[in-house]
C-alpha cells in the first residue's frame, strides 16, 4: 500500500519507538508520586518540558503536555477566554479552522460569546484589513490557524500578531499541521499561544501541548485539577511525551533539507499533472504553503470517487481533515475559498512524508489517469 496520508497522521519513527520502549520501562513511575520511581519519572518530564520549548522558542513555564491538538486547542481557548472574560466577550477566529475550534467557537456563541468568522480568499488566506475591522474594545481573543490542513495555506501569522498585539489582543495558533514542517517559534511569530500534537510528526498518538506566554492569565477548565500545574487532569503520559519530544527534535533537526525534498516532491507531483493535462486543479496558496499537502480537485468526479478507487489500486489518500470523515457536507475550506458545493466535493487531499518516493507519485498519477478515464467512458 502507497501511504499519501500524512496529514492525517504519520507512522511513528524507530527513534521515537526506542524512546517510547525505554522510558515506560525505566521511567514507569506516576510523575506525581512522592517516591523516588515517581521522582525519576519527574525528571524526565522536566527535561522533555525544557526540551520542547526550546524547539518553539518558547518559555517551560509556560508548556502544557496534553492528550493530542483537539484538546490543545480546547483548552488553550477555553482558559484564556475564562480568566479575561471581564474584559469583554468577542473572538474572532476563521471559516477555514480545524473542526476542533470551529465547532469550539460554534459553543462558545450559545454561551454569550460574539464570534467573528474571518473570510479568506480563493487561495484560503485572510484579509489583513478585514481582521483589523473585526477588531472592537469587547474583543479579548483571536485563534487563526497558522496552516490549513486540507489545501496547505500558510497565514501571515506575524502581520496578524502585529494588529492583534496593537489592540491588546491575546493571539492563538493552531500549529498542529505547522510544527515539525516549517518553522515555529513563538517569539519570531509573535503569538501568546499555540497546540501542537505528536502524531503529525512521527511520535506516538495521544500527545500534544499548549504553549501559553507565562505572562497570559489563564484559568483552569477542570476545578482542583493539579496536574500539569492545573491544566488538566489524569496521569501524565510520561512515556508518551519523551517519544514525542524524541520525534520533535529528530523533525526540527532535519527541518531544511526536509522541507526542501517535500517541497520538491509537491511541485513534481504538480508539473507531473499538467504534462499529463489531467483533469485535475490545484488548490491551495501557490507560495505560502506547507510542503506536504496538496490539495486536489478533480474534475466531474466525486472525491470520495477518487479516493476509494485509489485505495482499490492501493494507494492511501483522503477526502480532507480525517476528523471530518463520514460527515455528509463538503470542506468547508472548500465553500469558503469559493466552491460550490458540487465543485467542493470534488476536492481530494495528498500529503507527503519522510518515507514518500517519486516513483509513489508516478503511480498516484497513472492510477488518477486511469480513473479519470473511465469515468469518460
Amino acid at each position: 500500500m502507497i501511504y499519501l496520508d500524512y496529514a492525517a497522521t504519520t507512522p511513528m519513527s524507530e527513534e521515537a519507538l526506542t524512546a517510547y520502549t525505554k522510558a515506560a520501562s525505566s521511567y514507569f513511575g506516576n510523575s506525581s508520586s512522592l517516591h523516588d520511581i515517581g521522582s525519576h519519572a519527574a525528571q524526565l518530564l522536566h527535561i522533555c518540558r525544557q526540551q520542547l520549548a526550546e524547539l518553539i522558542g518558547g518559555d517551560e513555564r509556560g508548556l502544557y503536555f496534553t492528550s493530542g491538538g483537539t484538546e490543545s486547542n480546547l483548552l488553550a481557548v477555553r482558559s484564556m477566554i475564562e480568566a479575561h472574560r471581564h474584559k469583554g466577550n468577542h473572538l474572532i477566529t476563521t471559516a477555514t479552522e480545524h473542526a476542533s475550534l470551529y465547532h469550539l467557537f460554534q459553543q462558545l456563541e450559545t454561551e454569550g460569546y460574539e464570534v467573528t468568522y474571518l473570510s479568506v480568499d480563493r487561495f484560503g488566506q485572510i484579509d489583513l484589513a478585514e481582521l483589523e475591522n473585526a477588531i472592537t474594545p469587547q474583543t479579548i481573543l483571536a485563534s487563526i490557524q497558522h496552516a490549513n490542513s486540507e489545501i496547505g495555506t500558510t497565514q501571515p501569522i506575524q502581520e496578524i500578531a502585529k494588529r492583534l498585539r496593537k489592540h491588546g489582543v491575546i493571539f492563538h495558533s493552531d500549529c498542529v499541521q505547522t510544527f515539525g514542517k516549517i518553522q515555529v517559534d513563538v517569539q519570531k511569530m509573535g503569538i501568546d499561544s499555540l497546540s501542537i500534537s505528536s502524531h503529525k510528526i512521527y511520535g506516538p498518538k495521544g500527545v500534544g501541548a499548549v504553549y501559553i506566554d507565562p505572562r497570559i492569565k489563564w484559568t483552569s477548565c477542570f476545578l482542583q485539577a493539579t496536574h500539569e500545574f492545573g491544566f488538566r487532569p489524569g496521569t501524565v503520559n510520561v512515556p508518551g511525551i519523551a517519544s514525542f519530544v524524541t520525534a520533535a527534535q529528530q523533525a526540527c533537526e532535519h527541518l531544511a533539507d526536509e522541507h526542501a525534498r517535500l517541497e520538491h516532491l509537491r511541485q513534481y507531483t504538480i508539473s507531473r499533472i499538467h504534462e499529463k493535462r489531467l483533469p485535475v486543479a490545484i488548490e491551495g496558496h501557490p507560495d505560502a504553503h506547507l510542503p506536504n499537502i496538496l490539495g486536489l480537485s478533480v474534475q466531474g468526479m466525486e472525491g470520495q470517487y477518487a479516493m476509494l478507487e485509489c485505495n482499490r489500486y492501493g494507494i492511501a489518500i483522503s477526502t480532507g481533515s480525517a476528523c471530518q470523515v463520514g460527515k455528509q457536507a463538503p470542506s468547508r475550506t472548500m465553500i469558503a475559498i469559493g466552491k460550490e458545493e458540487d465543485e467542493a466535493k470534488q476536492f481530494v487531499r495528498i500529503s507527503f512524508g519522510k518515507w514518500t518516493t517519486l516513483n509513489e507519485i508516478d503511480r498516484l498519477l497513472t492510477v488518477l489517469e486511469t480513473i479519470c478515464q473511465q469515468r469518460k467512458e
